[in-house]
């Protein structure tokens, strides 16, 4: 992989052309890309639905299977409430099951966290949840929280049926919130799926951001393996003095 830009090296906000793209898979593989790299770096996953009661060896505790894929790619340790202040237990919208839950996500408690995180951790990549404008109340969305966090978007694409439109339409709202698209991955979802290849050059000709990689279908799941497989975006040439 080639040499961490200094545009990156605070971390980046991972979203998705839409839900199950394996987002969680790939923020994963960035953090442990990250530390293999020399930057020490933690994930958080600020909102996640979907979870259960597990016995620990600290006692019994919220499970969630991203919050514990992002656990697993970093060495760094800290409290679940920084990692992943809202967890809720039904696979559902986060702002429906907040409603449900009868409590409010709070983008300034978000971003505390974060900066809590940032304390112990140089860099922080922080995996959205669903597609780029998943509500967490009446008047935001997770996009409101990248714009607060001011940290470049890495654009997980699920290689499938519609890919092409989805990408375009996400890099498009990426670029509405005056954030920087810093690249995108292509992840291969749907085994089924035709001519991926050209599928893939189209979105390499009309998406403006670099492509950082193509990851194949891992099964099992490998973070060492899907990390191999992405590249950080080149540095741009310096200056003649």
């Amino acid at each position: 992989m080639s040499r961490l830009p200094a545009a990156l090296a605070r971390g980046v906000f991972v979203t998705g052309t839409d839900t199950e793209v394996g987002k969680s898979l790939i923020a994963a593989a960035l953090i442990h890309r990250y530390n293999h790299d020399g930057q020490p770096c933690i994930g958080m996953k600020p909102v996640a639905a979907g979870a259960d009661w597990r016995q620990g060896p600290e006692g019994p505790y919220w499970h969630n299977d991203d919050v514990a894929l992002l656990d697993q790619a970093s060495p760094i340790r800290a409290p679940q409430a920084w990692r992943c202040p809202y967890l809720f237990e039904p696979p559902i919208a986060p702002h429906v099951a907040a409603r449900q839950a009868g409590i409010r996500i709070d983008l300034d408690t978000l971003r505390s966290r974060y900066l809590q995180l940032r304390d112990i951790a140089p860099a922080v990549v922080v995996e959205g949840a669903g597609g780029w404008l998943v509500p967490v109340d009446e008047q935001h969305t997770l996009a409101d929280l990248a714009v607060a966090l001011q940290l470049p978007v890495v654009l997980v694409v699920g290689l499938r049926l519609g890919c092409i439109s989805h990408a375009l339409l996400t890099a498009q709202a990426i670029a509405a919130s005056g954030l920087t698209l810093a690249g995108w991955v292509g992840n291969h979802i749907d085994p089924r799926m035709l001519v991926q290849q050209e599928n893939i050059a189209t979105l390499q000709q009309r998406l403006d951001a670099p492509c950082l990689g193509i990851v194949p279908r891992l099964e099992p799941v490998d973070l060492a393996r899907a990390a191999e497989y992405l590249e950080w975006p080149k540095q741009p040439p310096l200056s003649p003095p």
